[in-house]
């Protein structure tokens, strides 16, 4: 994956979280290892996996739930939608508070002029259908491991028209929702999981113009396809 990520010279690269799979510290070294050669274009946040164990999602956004980054072109409205909870490997489901919404709204409100503005975050704003029959009980039961957001909607809300694009993770399916609210349309991506895919989704952008759907990289091979970096728009994969 990070030799074809490298040889398609993509401009940044977007990881939605569940970077480790039980929270361990030597998990997460091993990922920065294997991503060296992308550190420079690289932007994580952290999933409900990573506050297991050693609980390394607090190396990936310590002490901090709202972060804010400019690569490349782009205005990225890092969020932590981790809690409490996802200590537990059940309690997968995500937390965004009200001083959270706050947060990004501020956040957006600086973007500067020209930029690609992008929130990003690990559980799912939408609700989506369950992948896994233990997630299907889950919801029958009435647990919440398996629902989207509880302040997802207040989210979208909150960000129409102010960003381009919501990309989060926790889904291993991707999908792509055009979600209407009473300031605008929002764009809702989900990436997948990119191991199981051997792809990763990738988008191409001038400016505040984001061309979608995205495409997909194959991660397959390290074959250098330069035809994508030789155009004018900056590309990220997700």
């Amino acid at each position: 994956m990070v030799r074809r990520l490298v040889a398609s010279k993509v401009d940044q690269v977007l990881v939605t979280g569940d970077i480790t799979h039980r929270g361990y510290r030597h998990e997460f070294d091993a990922f920065r290892n294997l991503f060296e050669p992308l550190r420079d274009r690289l932007t994580i946040v952290p999933g409900n996996h990573d506050r297991l164990g050693d609980d390394a999602g607090n190396d990936m956004m310590p002490n901090e739930r709202v972060r804010v980054e400019l690569n490349a072109g782009m205005y990225l409205v890092r969020v932590d939608s981790t809690g409490p909870h996802n200590r537990f490997l059940l309690a997968s489901h995500g937390q965004i508070t009200s001083e959270d919404l706050d947060a990004i709204e501020s956040a957006l409100d600086a973007a500067p002029p020209h930029h690609l503005r992008v929130v990003m975050l690990h559980h799912h704003p939408v609700p989506l259908p369950e992948e896994q029959l233990c997630e299907r009980l889950s919801t029958m039961i009435g647990w919440p491991y398996a629902t989207e957001l509880q302040t997802g909607r207040h989210l979208l809300e909150r960000v129409a028209g102010r960003c381009d694009l919501v990309l989060h993770g926790h889904r291993h399916r991707p999908s792509h929702r055009v979600v209407g609210t009473t300031r605008g349309r929002v764009h809702v991506l989900n990436a997948g999981d990119s191991l199981t895919l051997g792809a990763a989704r990738q988008f191409s952008y001038r400016g505040e113009e984001l061309s979608l759907p995205p495409s997909w990289l194959p991660l397959g091979s390290a074959r250098d396809q330069r035809g994508s970096s030789a155009s004018p728009r900056a590309t990220v994969a997700a």
